[in-house]
């Protein structure tokens, strides 16, 4: 039985059990990773995964099953239930659920990809992660680690309005990192990011972080910053880079902009959000240096798609204009409540669960500045980079993140390193304080995002680029 026969018995299924809508994703995905520690491999997983996912819409309540096959009973099988679970929860009706219009959609998508990266000899993947944690451990780092992850997932779609799409995404990506250990002193330097890079991109993606190339100079670092000076404590201009920036709009932008965290649907793991859907396209959220957009279509980026789980095509949109929120991460059946006219952001990190509200590609636009134009024009001030921790309260609101590394910036010069820099604020207060940004856009992946129970990990993109944050709190150690 093909894909698309398995989820047309499913989805007709349920509507013949009483659904007014129901969908059905057929997914198959093969996952491949490897780990190295200390110029040995010390871990390889290879793993595949096909099955069939249904929801059916009752009155107002949704209903979902999953069975890990495709034969024509077991799919019709599937439908019924996902129905009969629907009409179930609708006996404990809750506010009427409509679904935002959609134009029914036969399509076929698939990511970029130049090198197969399930293609490529483990024996040569072996060697890259082999060669650059030798080097590390050559370099004086007691620690050194490295890591590439494989996704290549194919999707199925149909729906009973009409859609019929199928879908290619493969997904790769990795890093290294040293960490070196002194006296009651532990310090970690890794590249790209303390996760690795990721894109929906082949094997190229790989080959273009040139990891062995960098591992001399971060285990240096790492053994420089056990005796560099602490980061000082007090209020002051911050410089963030990039890829630090890219975790600050995904903890206090992304997760704050999902539309069921809004509606008080969603609360597990990241919580709700402080932003009130009344304060939509007028609440003043940054500086006017802040255009942030939700833009599942650049090519390459972690959280690009062609279609979400729902069928809705990728369309890139504003999140918050010249530092106004303008916009949302939306379903149809959320959008519809809110009385909005989008949706497209709803994803499922398998066929085994729900879709729901994901982050896609949300990110800053680029400023007209330069990093050194940035470093130059600052008095006083401290340059951080790359993530090392990150807390958050659940509105997503009161935050304390610490970084990997950092810089004195003196009279327009970057001075000594810093180690242990943490920087804390309020997200609407910080992002307000914005008054430089660079050009220097990186699309950084994340492929570690969670959200939901039973959980999901979620891979999301963030363009970013170095900003400058005027009066900061800064070296917060409690």
């Amino acid at each position: 039985m093909s894909e698309f026969d398995a989820a047309t018995a499913a989805v007709q299924a349920a509507v013949d059990a009483g659904a007014r809508y129901a969908d059905a994703r057929v997914m198959h995905r093969s996952y491949e990773s490897m780990a190295a520690r200390n110029g040995e491999i010390e871990e390889l997983t290879q793993h595949e995964s096909t099955g069939l996912g249904v929801r059916a819409l009752v009155g107002s309540s949704w209903g979902f099953y999953a069975v890990p096959e495709l034969s024509d009973a077991a799919a019709r099988d599937a439908g019924r239930r996902a129905a009969r679970i629907a009409a179930a929860s609708a006996r404990v009706p809750g506010p009427p659920v409509d679904l935002t219009p959609a134009e029914a959609v036969t399509a076929t998508w698939a990511s970029e990809c130049r090198i197969d990266p399930l293609g490529v000899p483990l024996s040569n993947k072996g060697d890259l992660l082999v060669r650059a944690t030798t080097t590390m451990r050559e370099h004086g780092a007691d620690l050194a680690e490295g890591l590439y992850q494989i996704w290549d997932t194919a999707k199925w779609f149909v729906s009973s309005e009409g859609h019929r799409i199928d879908q290619r995404i493969r997904e790769c990506g990795g890093g290294i990192s040293a960490t070196s250990i002194g006296d009651g002193e532990t310090q970690r330097r890794s590249y790209p990011s303390y996760r690795g890079q990721y894109g929906t991109t082949g094997w190229e993606l790989v080959e273009s972080l040139d990891l062995a190339a960098h591992a001399a100079r971060i285990a240096d670092e790492s053994r420089a910053l056990l005796t560099a000076p602490a980061c000082p404590a007090g209020e002051t201009d911050l410089i963030l880079g990039g890829e630090q920036l890219a975790l600050q709009i995904h903890e206090s932008v992304g997760h704050a902009i999902e539309l069921d965290r809004i509606l008080g649907w969603e609360a597990a793991f990241a919580g709700t959000s402080w932003l009130d859907l009344a304060q939509l396209g007028s609440l003043r959220y940054g500086s006017e240096l802040m255009n942030i957009t939700i833009d599942p279509t650049i090519p390459g980026a972690l959280g690009s798609f062609g279609f979400d789980d729902e069928g809705s095509p990728a369309v890139k949109r504003d999140a918050v204009r010249e530092g106004r929120w303008v916009g949302v991460l939306a379903g149809r059946d959320s959008a519809a409540v809110a009385g909005l006219d989008y949706g497209g952001s709803v994803r499922s990190d398998g066929w085994a669960r729900l879709p729901m509200v994901r982050m896609t590609n949300v990110g800053l636009e680029p400023g007209p500045h330069t990093l050194e134009e940035i470093i130059s024009e600052t008095d006083d001030g401290v340059l951080m980079d790359l993530n090392r921790s990150w807390s958050i309260d659940d509105k997503r609101l009161n935050f304390q993140f610490g970084c990997e590394i950092g810089w004195e910036v003196k009279r327009g010069r970057r001075g000594r390193m810093l180690r242990n820099p943490t920087y804390t604020g309020i997200g609407p207060l910080f992002w307000r304080s914005m008054d430089m940004l660079s050009s220097e856009t990186t699309a950084w992946g994340t492929p570690n995002c969670g959200k939901g129970q039973p959980g999901q990990t979620g891979h999301t993109g963030h363009p970013a680029a170095p900003a400058r944050f005027r009066n900061v709190r800064v070296g917060v150690s409690a």
